[in-house]
């Protein structure tokens, strides 16, 4: 009995799935099927045509278990790029999507796609864990800058970037194809929209000199569509004023801002029961919200998310789609049992399209030169 190669079962289920949703013929869906099977029983693999990997992002953003924002998922604007090829062209790819998404702070969901693993293993990867991120520098007074890039810090030293030294030095993009060696791009100031912290009843908090950058852009993910494997393929929506406030800012392991928080508001911090960090957490969220729409950038609150993610629940049962999710993700860090989210279940099962979590390359080149295992 013949084996059914498992790449065409995976494409015939992504493409059964994607046709169906498309509105699509069944003679367009066997036709496409039939050429699918030739290519890859012949070649090995198969292309999407560009609906269907536009559609296929798409699907993957509405399957994001970790996502709370996925009521957008339709607005996602594709930029296919399978056909860029040379690092400096990629590296102007990404500075467009920065550009592209940013929108003058009107952020737009996006997603660029580079061309697919090839069928020997070959790829292009994105080493940033997103395009923009500030640098971490370990110096005998302590750590400047965020803790998180200490290690991806180091790596962009020993390719011979230099940073300034200051708490929000942007790091280069470091980009690779066909498993090559890294190079690095710096990116240009003016293409990073960044967003001053203020406070609205608290003019000191302004003396911590606080900014964060506008658009978050995942860049080290692999998206699957159908089988086929994107190691580079970027994307963004907007930010949860929680993931600055309550992770990037108030984490003792990230910025730690909590402490000099309650010093600007007078709390009494000599015990825990005071409730203190509960206090200046509050305030350093709401810093975050207050400075974005000051400045005219896209940003959502968790209770707002929360009430979005309940519509796209809704209507995920309406289309006759089964929700899956991540219940210790999808709540937000602050509050959380003030929104519906938090007295629900979720299944946790994983389907495709969807975004896959890869190895630090970086880590894997420390290791290797370090005489470990560069597979960890």
């Amino acid at each position: 009995m013949a084996v059914t190669h498992p790449l065409i079962q995976e494409a015939t289920l992504f493409l059964r799935q994607c046709y169906q949703e498309l509105g699509k013929s069944d003679a367009e869906l066997e036709a496409r099927l039939q050429q699918v099977e030739h290519d890859i029983q012949n070649n090995g693999s198969y292309e999407h045509t560009f609906e269907e990997l536009e559609h296929g992002a798409k699907m993957a953003w509405r399957n994001s278990n970790r996502c709370i924002g996925r009521l957008f998922w339709d607005n996602l604007k594709v930029r296919d790029q399978r056909h860029i090829q040379g690092t400096e062209q990629i590296a102007d790819s990404l500075l467009e999507h920065i550009r592209y998404a940013t929108n003058v702070g009107k952020v737009r969901p996006t997603i660029t796609i580079f061309r697919p693993r090839a069928i020997d293993g070959s790829e292009m990867r994105v080493w940033n864990h997103q395009l923009i991120r500030y640098a971490g520098y370990q110096t005998k007074e302590g750590i400047i800058g965020d803790p998180a890039s200490l290690e991806f810090t180091q790596f962009c030293e020993r390719l011979g970037w230099t940073g300034a030294g200051t708490s929000f030095d942007v790091l280069p993009l470091v980009i690779s194809e066909h498993n090559g060696s890294p190079r690095w791009f710096e990116i240009p100031q003016a293409d990073v929209m960044e967003v001053p912290m203020i406070h609205p009843d608290f003019p000191g908090f302004t003396e911590l000199e606080l900014k964060w950058y506008a658009v978050p852009i995942v860049s080290e993910m692999r998206l699957n569509i159908g089988g086929i494997h994107y190691t580079a393929a970027p994307f963004n929506g907007w930010y949860m004023g929680t993931e600055i406030g309550a992770r990037n800012f108030a984490d003792e392991q990230r910025y730690n801002l909590l402490p000099q928080m309650a010093k600007i508001m007078g709390l009494d911090t000599s015990s825990k029961s005071t409730l203190w960090k509960d206090r200046a957490l509050v305030e350093l969220n709401l810093a975050v919200l207050y400075s974005f729409k000051e400045a005219g950038v896209s940003i959502v609150d968790h209770h707002t998310a929360a009430s979005q993610f309940q519509r796209f629940e809704e209507r995920e049962a309406e289309a006759g789609r089964a929700v899956t999710g991540n219940w210790t993700w999808l709540i937000p860090p602050m509050s959380p049992a003030t929104t519906h989210i938090f007295h629900q279940s979720y299944d946790n099962r994983v389907v495709t399209p969807n975004f896959f979590y890869q190895d630090k390359l970086y880590e894997q080149k420390a290791s290797a030169s370090q005489g470990g295992c560069p597979f960890h």
